[in-house]
């Protein structure tokens, strides 16, 4: 993958407002870097080193934008040349940490912050042998722990993930970010946990969701951490309809605009139609106008036809195919009276 697919790839799976590749980065995958707030002068050369690096990724991240604007246009440059000047943008970041460590060999924070930039940059593997060199020089810092727990979620093997998780939350029990990735990496490694922890996959859900729970705890107003919790109960078989139902109002509740209040009563509806509540789907559903969610509509409101208007297969006899009848054709509005909000 080259350096423009990788932070191009960030971009598009964050979706923030213009910020910094590396501030979406973390906000992402809990790849975290602490710096004292301290007089050491070892200390505020890094810091000044790192709010470089974050303004070279800043820039960099306005470049891909733009470029991406100016195609739709017909305008912009190749891809070829926007990643070269991208790398020599990165390339004096990159010396400046190196130069740095090579003045100061014992700063497990400079590791820290250079592994977060080699993996803002693609390059996970020179992050990792980073994060190990600053876990080895502070083992009591968590924020090491933490992004090594990342680097094995991705690339294996996912045991040292739970423990080094594990070992995060020990060192700082007051960072959701760290319940918030165990809990994602024990959900999406089921069968890994399973034989890792000795539970079932009913207690594998159990322990990711109590992970989820936790980090809410400590920030109750994460919407984004609230629909992951959520979002989580899809995957649970047989579904747990009231929890479910429970975890997608509760993130209603810290919705920061109309766009995820709508979202959320699209899973609301889709959760209700499982279990028959059709009046209350076909409001929720009646109530999303965002044109950003119009295809999530449409096939919702399709589903509650289906639901609500069971079809029938009947086989054609001159081809002796199935012919998909409804026994029902009333069709379905959408302009039922909006939930109250």
């Amino acid at each position: 993958m080259s350096l423009l697919t990788h932070l191009l790839s960030v971009i598009v799976a964050t979706n923030p407002p213009a910020l910094a590749v590396s501030n979406e980065i973390q906000q992402a995958t809990g790849i975290s870097v602490t710096v004292p707030d301290t007089n050491d002068p070892v200390e505020r050369e890094l810091d000044k080193l790192m709010m470089e690096d974050d303004a070279a990724q800043a820039e960099v991240d306005k470049w891909i934008r733009d470029n991406a604007d100016f195609f739709k246009e017909g305008a912009g440059v190749p891809n070829a040349e926007l990643n070269k000047r991208i790398m020599e943008r990165f390339a004096s970041v990159r010396k400046g940490y190196e130069d740095f460590l090579r003045r100061h060999p014992d700063s497990a924070h400079g590791y820290l912050a250079y592994g977060s930039f080699l993996n803002d940059i693609g390059e996970e593997y020179e992050a990792s042998l980073q994060y190990e060199k600053s876990r080895e020089l502070d083992p009591k810092n968590p924020a090491a722990w933490n992004n090594l727990a990342n680097y094995y979620g991705e690339f294996s093997p996912v045991t040292n993930a739970f423990a080094y998780y594990a070992k995060a939350i020990e060192l700082d029990p007051s960072e959701p970010v760290y319940y918030q990735n165990f809990a994602t990496t024990v959900y999406l490694f089921r069968k890994d946990a399973r034989e890792f922890f000795g539970i079932n996959e009913q207690q594998v859900f159990d322990k990711a969701l109590a992970l989820y729970l936790q980090a809410m705890k400590l920030a109750p107003d994460n919407f984004p951490l609230a629909t992951d919790y959520a979002q989580s109960y899809y995957g649970i078989r047989p579904l747990r309809t009231n929890d479910a139902l429970v975890a997608w109002t509760n993130t209603l509740a810290i919705a920061r605009d109309e766009v995820e209040r709508e979202g959320v009563y699209l899973h609301l509806a889709r959760i209700k139609t499982s279990i028959s509540q059709f009046d209350e789907a076909r409001a929720l559903l009646a109530a999303v106008t965002n044109a950003a969610l119009a295809d999530m509509k449409k096939h919702l409101v399709r589903s509650l036809a289906d639901h609500e208007h069971p079809q029938t297969n009947v086989v054609d006899e001159a081809t002796n195919s199935p012919v998909t009848i409804s026994t029902n054709s009333v069709p379905v509005s959408t302009n039922a009276p909006a939930p109250a909000k």
